[in-house]
């Protein structure tokens, strides 16, 4: 049995590039959330964030690598010290790192995730643990998502058939049996907040629809739906992962040229929300039918349009937030990268193949050693 002053911190900034999310957690027979902050990230860095692409230069990427570790840094010394817990009695640190490219089906699958962990270590004195998806891709992976391992050791419950869905920027769903001698499974699918936030950027320079207000007030327009649905994507069946690369403001324009018409820039914010509700009901209707219960984490939760819509679509089912069952459903990531980190420190697999298609379990994550 584990002490109960086993400290662990999780650190997570998802494809909304706004926010380090940072967990202090402790974990022993249970998890809990001993502090939790978001720490935003400057506008100027988000902008150069969001505009990496497959072409940016070596000197970018790396000058942004040592942007973002010494960022995290700041934001575990900042979350220490307003606990007022010291360094030295944290085991270590899990940190996700910013994800610029993921590219798990090309000939050549890999991943690139920014934050340099040696900044985070030698700055903050702890023990970091990093590059979770890697291992995962070198036995034949999707390194995505990462997730499932921790929702099945702390949702899953043999009184009902349950589903987690993560709605951040790509939407991801694990599916939690109730039976527990059937497999846990997951899967992304398909865009989540991810297109909704890169259109209302362009078109009114603000982070993210609000309450999905500017969505509500358009028309789904049915022809550019059916164009979305349409992507190969949504076709292929688990093991699956997608990213910005697959869907991005191109993608949006692509299909808009298919349909040949004029769409308003509000039918269009009302028609991507309809995507996600639908890409992620026909999932749970299609591969985890006996669902009753979903619990909902990630920045979507917020989005009152897109959890109604989700609602309206899953009348027969539940539908929670994760704090319902003690994790704040904003912090589930960040804590997610914590789990993952006791799980590579105490020598456990982090991978679930049944998730990522991986041929086996494996250890995630690299070890950066602290002062």
């Amino acid at each position: 049995k584990l002490l109960t002053t086993v400290y662990y911190i999780g650190l997570m900034s998802g494809t909304s590039m706004d926010a380090i999310d940072a967990a202090l957690v402790n974990i022993d027979e249970d998890i809990k959330i001993i502090a939790y902050e978001q720490f935003p990230i400057e506008p100027e860095l988000q902008s150069r964030l969001r505009a990496v692409n497959c072409d940016i230069s070596v000197n970018n990427a790396s000058k942004l690598d040592a942007e973002l570790g010494e960022l995290f840094a700041a934001a575990v010394n900042q979350l220490l010290k307003s606990s007022n817990i010291p360094a030295n009695k944290i085991t270590a640190i899990g940190n996700h790192g910013q994800t610029i490219l993921h590219l798990p089906n090309d000939e050549h699958p890999r991943t690139i995730q920014l934050g340099d962990p040696n900044i985070i270590a030698l700055r903050t004195r702890i023990t970091t643990v990093t590059d979770f998806r890697r291992a995962d891709m070198a036995v034949g992976g999707q390194g995505a998502p990462l997730a499932p391992i921790f929702h099945n050791w702390k949702f899953r419950t043999a009184k009902s058939e349950r589903i987690v869905l993560n709605l951040g920027g790509m939407a991801n769903i694990t599916v939690l049996p109730a039976s527990p001698d059937t497999r846990v499974t997951g899967f992304d699918t398909g865009p989540g907040n991810a297109l909704l936030d890169a259109w209302i950027q362009q078109h009114q320079s603000i982070a993210f629809d609000a309450d999905g207000k500017w969505a509500s007030s358009g028309t789904v327009n049915k022809q550019l739906l059916e164009c979305f649905l349409s992507d190969d994507y949504f076709k292929l069946s688990p093991p699956k992962s997608t990213g910005k690369d697959d869907f991005d403001l191109d993608w949006i324009q692509y299909n808009l040229k298919k349909t040949g018409a004029d769409i308003s820039p509000q039918d269009i914010q009302a028609t991507l929300l309809a995507l996600t509700i639908e890409t992620i009901t026909n999932a749970i209707e299609t591969y985890a039918a006996q669902t009753t219960e979903i619990l909902v984490c990630g920045g979507g939760i917020h989005n009152n349009a897109l959890i109604n819509g989700l609602k309206a679509q899953n009348k027969h089912r539940i539908i929670n937030s994760t704090e319902i069952y003690g994790i704040d459903p904003d912090a589930v990531e960040a804590v997610t990268f914590a789990w993952l980190a006791h799980l590579r420190i105490t020598g456990k697999p982090g991978n679930l193949p049944s998730v990522s298609g991986a041929n086996e379990a494996v250890l995630l994550g690299g070890l950066y050693q602290g002062r």
